[in-house]
């Protein structure tokens, strides 16, 4: 009997439901930001959003001061500009969890971005200032400036300002942002007070015997060749040998005899002559 008994007690104990597993909220202090947020240094006049769990009185929007910092209870000032959100967001935790909340649950965003901008000047639609919202690149400053004009040159410059504590000089940067927008390179990543230039595009003419002749915009390291393929080609009796270009060389114009690999030079004339045979 014993034996019997000591059988069901083992069946019934072999029966347990299984243990329901609860997933694992996701905590506060690693908010879900946009991409590049991680990068963005605060500044003054940025507008910050500071959640903190259960604590209905810490969790409000917070203007950041011309000082550069925020004012919050319990831990009084706090030194925001120049910091990235993940920075901030720990830097407000340890000071709450230092005698005030235990365990405490902080997410730090931008609620509106005010304190930095770039300038962007030269062939866009609309030049001017555009403020930056969170780590902004050349091609998401040129799209924010209403795109580039079909006069614009592929080539543009970024003077990045210099900042009050860096010993450097102002550099320059040259970029060929359709090299961007083909995937040829990264995109640049641009900083506060940069300025983008984007100059009007040298040209060429090409005459003669070629489909389309006209005035084109001359692409960096253009050669004869790509000028005539952009002209759409030679005619039935165009010479790829008897080419010239009207050329200013020394401040004087000269006639100039090309090979189709020969680079073309701003504001040459180009001329397609005919073959002999």
């Amino acid at each position: 009997m014993n034996v019997v008994l000591s059988l069901l007690l083992a069946a019934l104990l072999g029966q347990r439901s299984p243990a329901v597993v609860t997933p694992p909220t996701q905590p506060v202090n690693a908010p879900a930001e946009a991409p590049g947020a991680g990068k963005y240094q605060i500044g003054p006049q940025d507008q910050l959003k500071i959640t903190v769990l259960d604590e209905p009185d810490l969790s409000t929007t917070y203007r950041v001061d011309a000082d550069g910092s925020i004012t919050m209870n319990y831990i009084g000032k706090v030194q925001a500009a120049g910091l990235t959100l993940p920075e901030l967001q720990e830097r407000v935790r340890s000071g709450l969890a230092a005698g005030f909340l235990r365990n405490p649950q902080v997410r730090v965003e931008i609620e509106s971005y005010k304190s930095q901008s770039v300038l962007i000047s030269g062939e866009v639609r609309q030049p001017g200032k555009v403020t930056m919202t969170g780590a902004m690149t050349v091609l998401e400053a040129l799209a924010a400036a209403g795109s580039a004009l079909p006069t614009a040159s592929s080539e543009l410059t970024i003077a990045h300002a210099k900042k009050p504590n860096d010993p450097g000089d102002a550099t320059l940067a040259h970029v060929n942002w359709k090299d961007l927008q083909l995937g040829r390179g990264l995109d640049v990543a641009l900083q506060d007070g940069d300025i983008v230039n984007v100059p009007k595009a040298q040209t060429f003419y090409i005459t003669g015997q070629v489909r389309n002749p006209g005035n084109f915009v001359l692409e960096p390291g253009m050669t004869v060749q790509q000028a005539i393929a952009l002209a759409g080609g030679l005619t039935d009796r165009g010479s790829d040998r008897r080419i010239t270009a009207s050329r200013l060389v020394k401040g004087k114009l000269t006639d100039v005899g090309l090979k189709m690999e020969d680079r073309v030079m701003a504001n040459d004339v180009i001329t397609v002559n005919q073959r002999l045979f």
